[in-house]
C-alpha cells in the first residue's frame, strides 16, 4: 500500500483522537501535587473547611431523594445517586479533600524523597483532614441543631446515619481501603476525562455510596450528626468509625499511587531511559 501524506490537520485529528499516555496523566498530577506542595497552611485550612461543608450535601442530597421515594428494594438505587453531589461540588470547585491528597502529593514525595519533603506533606495532610473534619461536624451540627429541616427531614437523617458504624473496626477498614482505592482512581482519570469529568465522578462516587465503602469525610458527616443529636458516643464515632475509615482510605489510595501509578511509570522511564521529571 502506498504511504499516505498526512497534513498539520490531520495529524492534530489524530492526536486529539488519540488517548494521552499514562505518563503525561502521570505528569499532570504530579504538577498538580507540586503545586499543593507549595500552597500556605491558611489557604489550605480555608478550603478545606469549605470542602468539609460542601460534603455534606451528600448526605442532605441522599436524604432527599429517600424521602420521596417508596420503600422498596429498588429505593437505594436511586437515592445513592445524591451521593455524589457532595464530591461533584468539591471536586469541580477545586476545594481542598483529603482522600484526594492521597494521590496527588505522594507522587512529589515518591520522586524526589526528602525528610523536609515527608514533613511537608505530612503538614498538607494534617491542615487538610483536620480543616475538613471541623467543616463535617459544622454541617452536621447545622442539620440536627437547627430547624432547617422539618421533624420528617430528621427522621430519614437519622436513619440513614444510624447504620454508618455498625459493620465494625475489621470490616469498615477493609471496605475503607477499597473505597481509597477508588477515589485515587477518580483523582486518576480525572485530569484528561475532559466532558466525561462529571460522569466520573458521578459513576465512582455513586458506587462508592451503593456498595457502603467508608469514605473519611462524607461518611462522618452522618457519625458526627448522630453524636450531636445523642444517638452515638464520641468514642463509636471516633474509634469505631473515624479510625479505620483514615487508615483505610490512607492505605488504598496511596497503594494506587505506589501499585498503579509511580512503579509502572518511573519503570518505564528507566526502561527507555527517560527521566520523569
Amino acid at each position: 500500500m502506498a504511504e499516505k501524506n498526512v497534513t498539520d490537520e490531520q495529524e492534530q485529528e489524530i492526536a486529539e483522537r488519540t488517548s494521552p499516555p499514562g505518563e503525561v496523566i502521570y505528569l499532570a498530577i504530579y504538577d498538580e501535587g507540586e503545586h499543593e506542595l507549595n500552597r500556605g497552611s491558611g489557604a489550605l485550612a480555608f478550603s478545606g473547611v469549605a470542602a468539609g461543608l460542601s460534603m455534606g450535601f451528600s448526605f442532605v442530597a441522599e436524604a432527599l431523594l429517600r424521602s420521596h421515594l417508596p420503600s422498596a428494594t429498588w429505593t437505594e438505587l436511586i437515592s445513592k445517586v445524591g451521593y455524589s453531589v457532595g464530591f461533584l461540588i468539591v471536586i469541580l470547585g477545586r476545594q481542598q479533600l483529603f482522600t484526594k491528597n492521597t494521590l496527588t502529593v505522594i507522587l512529589p514525595l515518591l520522586k524526589k524523597w526528602s525528610v523536609p519533603r515527608f514533613g511537608n506533606v505530612a503538614r498538607l495532610w494534617a491542615v487538610v483532614l483536620v480543616a475538613n473534619l471541623l467543616g463535617a461536624f459544622a454541617f452536621a451540627a447545622l442539620l440536627a441543631r437547627t430547624p432547617l429541616f422539618d421533624e420528617g427531614m430528621q427522621s430519614v437523617f437519622a436513619e440513614l446515619a444510624s447504620h454508618v458504624a455498625e459493620p465494625g473496626f475489621g470490616t469498615i477498614l477493609l471496605r475503607a481501603i477499597v473505597a481509597g482505592w477508588l477515589i485515587a482512581l477518580m483523582v486518576w482519570l480525572l485530569p484528561f476525562a475532559e466532558s466525561a469529568r462529571l460522569w466520573v465522578i458521578v459513576i465512582i462516587a455513586y458506587l462508592v455510596g451503593l456498595a457502603h465503602l467508608p469514605h473519611v469525610i462524607a461518611g462522618n458527616i452522618e457519625t458526627f450528626y448522630s453524636v450531636v443529636r445523642g444517638d452515638l458516643s464520641v468514642w463509636s464515632c471516633l474509634g469505631g468509625y473515624l479510625v479505620p475509615t483514615l487508615i483505610g482510605n490512607v492505605i488504598g489510595g496511596v497503594a494506587l499511587v505506589v501499585i498503579g501509578a509511580h512503579a509502572e511509570f518511573v519503570s518505564s522511564a528507566s526502561e527507555d531511559k527517560k527521566p520523569v521529571r
